[in-house]
């Protein structure tokens, strides 16, 4: 099969590896789609998002428009006439004049084993509710969110050590591989056919913000050591311990107390770890930091707060 004309639609980290495999394919890509720049850090300095940045090292052409349903953008597609366009993470729904322009039609990788976790944050959902699975999905788009019929998936197990991040990185790679099989099962005729997702099996996974990362100290230690795990390495886990608001960025979950919810356990000469009480359980505190103070260990900070023993 001669080279695909194609189109890549991406913004973050997470489409990098993706892009990165539909370059070194000979597919392309000849256009990428990202999103419009924006400020960042002190003094909201505009940055090239990471798909960007790949793209203009590559000498691809960039578009970032607000919106596809209309405009230059739009058009700049359409006269392309591609023969397929593909997605991770790219933060527009794409509109049906769009998704009728390829004459494979649009993938989009999305991280998670849909119907499970439609939606914009399927890692950090995953991990909250306890899944012990989760994976990749290459999917057909349509004109839903993350409901188009599944073309190829891969599995991956989420140990008790992962994080939102190493999940992500993972999953990163996953999405390069599970692309790259694609456009090779494409190229030999060996696609299979896109088998329609059961809605009734459906969940969502809403954007997240930074509230949700707050710790309750009255729910059971087991749910907020999930917490921790699900915002790192943002917004990440925080709470107040004594007087003190800190954010939480490793803990692991502790024996049952008899203490008050969000008390600190003091006087048991544990040096790696701050232990509070949660309702049931405990939470046992390995990394953490103060507002204004340097991430530490557990044990660092005790060592400069011995009223914390």
């Amino acid at each position: 099969m001669k080279p695909l004309t194609t189109v890549f639609a991406g913004t973050p980290e997470f489409a990098v590896p993706a892009l990165e495999t539909l370059i070194e394919s000979g597919h392309g890509p000849e256009i990428v789609l990202t999103q419009p720049d924006r400020g960042a850090g002190r003094g909201r300095k505009v940055r090239f998002g990471p798909v960007k940045q790949t793209a203009v090292d590559a000498g691809i052409e960039v578009l970032q428009p607000e919106s596809l349903r209309a405009g230059d953008a739009l058009k700049r597609l359409a006269a392309l006439e591609p023969d397929l366009l593909i997605t991770a993470a790219y933060g527009l729904l794409l509109p049906q004049p769009v998704l009728d322009l390829p004459v494979h039609g649009c993938w989009n990788l999305h991280a998670s084993l849909l119907p499970r976790w439609r939606g914009a944050s399927p890692i950090n959902q995953a991990i909250l509710a306890g899944d012990e699975r989760t994976g990749i999905s290459l999917m057909q788009m349509d004109a839903g969110l993350d409901t188009g019929p599944v073309l190829l998936q891969a599995e991956t197990a989420i140990e008790s050590a992962d994080t939102a991040g190493s999940v992500h990185d993972r999953l990163a790679r996953m999405a390069a591989a599970i692309l790259g099989e694609a456009l090779e099962r494409l190229a030999a005729g060996s696609l299979p056919e896109p088998m329609p997702q059961n809605d009734a099996l459906a969940t969502h996974a809403p954007l997240i913000g930074k509230d949700d990362a707050r710790l309750d100290w009255s729910r059971d230690a087991a749910e907020l050591e999930r917490v921790v795990r699900a915002f790192n390495p943002w917004p990440v886990a925080f709470g107040r311990i004594r007087d003190e608001q800190c954010r939480i960025f490793r803990a692991t979950v502790g024996p049952d107390l008899d203490l008050a919810p969000g008390q600190l356990l003091t006087g048991h000469g544990r040096r790696d770890c701050i232990i509070v009480a949660c309702g049931p359980g405990s939470l046992e505190i390995r990394e953490l930091q103060a507002p204004g103070r340097k991430r530490v260990s557990a044990s660092d900070w005790l060592n400069a707060h011995p009223d914390w023993r």
